[in-house]
């Protein structure tokens, strides 16, 4: 019985031994992009940093001469120092020195530490990169080769490789940026502060392929009321227009106004024109209606 409570006293300070090695220097280190309790030895250029983004940022930076610009290859990543003792060793979760965990949250494929597990990190596998916000609440869309709210699980637009390539506003790359994307109801993605942007900015179209972002319907029916007011000179009254529609993608022959042309097909005004008439200033003029 006594040796049984030995045991068991001897469980209870190696638990405790090793959740004190959890704590120390908990958050108390790390950069802008993470807390965390390690640097890292970038395997392009043997130079020790933070994290990926304070290497990718010293590296892309205008002072660097543009031959010589790089990301990190996060997945060759093979040392680590501890930011407690700094020791440099192999990648792994707890320091081979002094024992304490570099990161709570540790993924062994990406190379990755983070002491902020509120952010509920989980590795995907599709993606090949470690995402935020529990694996719980997200699915993998293999089209889109990214991962998408569960919530839109069955109700996105899928486009292959969705989020490989650039934010069409702001030109960061969206696959693995830090900050929050939406995905626009034609499917394309964009950094929601630039999309926010636009929308302060009066424009209400995917930068990509012209699409309406949203429910554009109250604006068209202020169209139709600035039309009937705005009566055509005579010598246009009769001048008919070819214009192609950006949201349903149809060609109408419509009479050309100076304010807007209506699509016959969903009565859309996001429309442009191409044959016949001077060109219409509909942009500037949807501006002023919506200020």
């Amino acid at each position: 019985m006594e040796s049984a409570f030995v045991a068991q006293s001897d469980f209870l300070q190696y638990g405790d031994a090793e959740a004190s090695k959890m704590q120390i220097g908990y958050g108390n280190y790390g950069c802008s992009h993470y807390r965390r309790r390690c640097k890292i030895r970038a395997p392009c250029c043997n130079e020790i940093f933070d994290c990926r983004h304070c290497h990718n940022d010293v590296k892309n930076g205008l002072e660097t001469n543009p031959l010589d610009r790089h990301d990190v290859p996060r997945h060759e990543v093979t040392k680590v120092i501890c930011s407690l003792c700094d020791t440099e060793q192999d990648v792994q979760q707890n320091c081979i020195n002094c024992g304490v965990c570099m990161g709570k949250y540790y993924c062994s494929k990406c190379k990755f530490f983070d002491d902020d597990v509120s952010k509920n990190q989980y590795h995907c596998d599709e993606c090949g990169i470690c995402r935020t916000g529990g694996k719980e609440n997200f699915f993998h869309c293999n089209k889109c080769g990214c991962c998408y709210s569960m919530l839109m699980k069955d109700a996105h637009r899928c486009i292959e490789r969705a989020m490989h390539h650039n934010c069409p506003v702001c030109f960061e790359f969206l696959f693995d940026t830090m900050r929050d994307i939406t995905v626009l109801p034609c499917g394309h993605t964009i950094h929601l502060e630039c999309l926010r942007e636009m929308e302060q900015h009066c424009r209400y179209s995917c930068p990509v392929c012209s699409k309406s972002i949203c429910d554009m319907t109250g604006l068209w029916k202020k169209l139709d009321e600035e039309i009937s007011a705005t009566p055509m000179p005579e010598t246009y009254q009769n001048k008919m227009a070819w214009i192609l529609c950006n949201d349903c993608g149809a060609n109408s022959r419509v009479q050309f106004h100076i304010v807007a042309n209506k699509c016959l097909s969903c009565n859309s005004y996001n429309t442009r024109q191409t044959r016949g008439g001077p060109a219409a200033s509909c942009p500037s003029r949807m501006t002023e209606i919506i200020s």
